[in-house]
């Protein structure tokens, strides 16, 4: 599920996991999915538990035999995860995400999502105000693309993917721990 209208970074998070997942993007501008027959649903939760879980649920409408989510944010995971959980699928489905979020990294250790990707906003921030002082001091601007890091976090690590178990996510998540 993504945020609509299409953002950026939810273009980005989106044609990011279709690239890992080895599938064809959809396009960014529309709700026109991939031509590859395996993708089956495609929603908008606008970032929004509820909105995601009715996004789940329309999808398993359509598909009954959905086998993998992935959610550009962990509110639109949760909610997909209560849909899954009422059909009684929530077992037979693996649901990943991106952010985490304190939230996010606690439905991973409890099994809501099998792994997100953490995000450091705080770092996101200081680099920024970093780059607001040397453009106040000297003039020199921020240009392109800057990696500030991300972590998969799973308790279940797939064999040849690096990730840092949900210890280590709670110890580096943001938000209410």
């Amino acid at each position: 599920m993504r945020c609509s209208p299409p953002t950026p970074v939810g273009a980005q998070r989106h044609n990011g996991f279709m690239s890992g997942f080895g599938l064809a993007a959809a396009d960014a501008k529309s709700n026109e999915l991939s031509k590859s027959a395996e993708i089956v649903c495609l929603a908008d939760s606008f970032g929004d538990q509820s909105k995601g879980q009715t996004a789940m649920e329309n999808c398993l409408q359509k598909n009954p035999d959905i086998n993998v989510v992935y959610t550009i944010n962990e509110p639109a995971a949760a909610g997909a995860y209560q849909a899954l959980k009422a059909a009684g699928k929530e077992k037979g489905v693996i649901t990943v995400s991106v952010d985490g979020g304190c939230a996010g990294v606690k439905n991973v250790k409890a099994g809501v999502i099998a792994a997100t990707s953490q995000q450091y906003p705080l770092k996101m921030a200081a680099m920024g105000v970093d780059a607001g002082v040397e453009y106040a001091k000297g003039g020199k601007k921020a240009k392109g693309y800057t990696d500030t890091g991300v972590t998969l976090i799973s308790d279940k690590p797939m064999k040849g993917v690096d990730s840092k178990d949900t210890k280590f996510g709670t110890d580096a998540c943001w938000g209410n721990k």
